[in-house]
């Protein structure tokens, strides 16, 4: 009879990496809202969280990725969205549902990242460049979602035309949320007013996109 040896703990690793990175980045957002990004640095860092230095920047290449640990999610949202659209669905309202469901979850890459979360953003000039560079990059992932969908070259000028409309027309929700937040608004508020305002947005759309790179 042959004696089977017992899988090794696989994960137990990888785990312990995901820990250590998420203590990190929750001591780097508590001293980002606490005395600003700007004025932050990484050694603070490392000693709010009891780590090297080296160990901070081995997770965190750049000081922003600690502040913003959702960039990759956030870039590729909606070509994920437009990848997942339903039979007979169009980009547009696949779009239009996906933005729906991230309402409702208060999701924070729609922009539901709080109060002292907006207002470190806003505070910071370095911050606020790095969000803006995601919604470009955010545009240029649906430019090659919608040339795929079509099969048209991602180059193409009607490709890129609607990707920077609905690239921009998040960003135009994105930054509403992060304003209502600003201004105080409680979530349920929000989620009540960005939802009657994307209605608008997406209708304004509609006439143009409604049939385009359908499923």
């Amino acid at each position: 009879m042959v004696t089977q040896v017992p899988p090794p703990k696989a994960g137990l690793r990888e785990t312990k990496k995901q820990e250590t990175r998420q203590l990190i980045s929750d001591h780097a957002t508590r001293l980002f809202i606490a005395q600003g990004f700007e004025r932050t640095t990484i050694a603070e860092i490392a000693a709010a969280a009891r780590v090297a230095k080296k160990t901070v920047t081995n997770y965190f290449p750049l000081k922003e990725d600690l502040a913003l640990d959702h960039q990759d999610q956030f870039a590729s949202s909606l070509a994920r969205a437009v990848d997942a659209r339903h039979p007979g669905e169009s980009a547009l309202a696949a779009l239009r549902r996906a933005f729906a469901d991230s309402v409702a979850a208060r999701d924070p890459v729609a922009g539901f990242s709080g109060r002292e979360f907006a207002r470190m953003i806003a505070d910071s000039p370095t911050l606020s460049t790095c969000v803006r560079g995601l919604h470009d990059q955010r545009a240029h992932h649906l430019a090659r979602a919608l040339a795929e969908a079509t099969g048209t070259d991602p180059d193409d000028i009607t490709v890129r035309a609607v990707a920077e409309l609905l690239g921009s027309a998040h960003r135009t929700l994105f930054q509403r949320i992060q304003a209502l937040t600003l201004a105080g608004h409680p979530g349920e508020r929000i989620a009540r007013t960005i939802t009657a305002e994307a209605a608008q947005v997406f209708d304004l759309l509609e006439p143009a996109l409604a049939d385009y790179a359908t499923a």
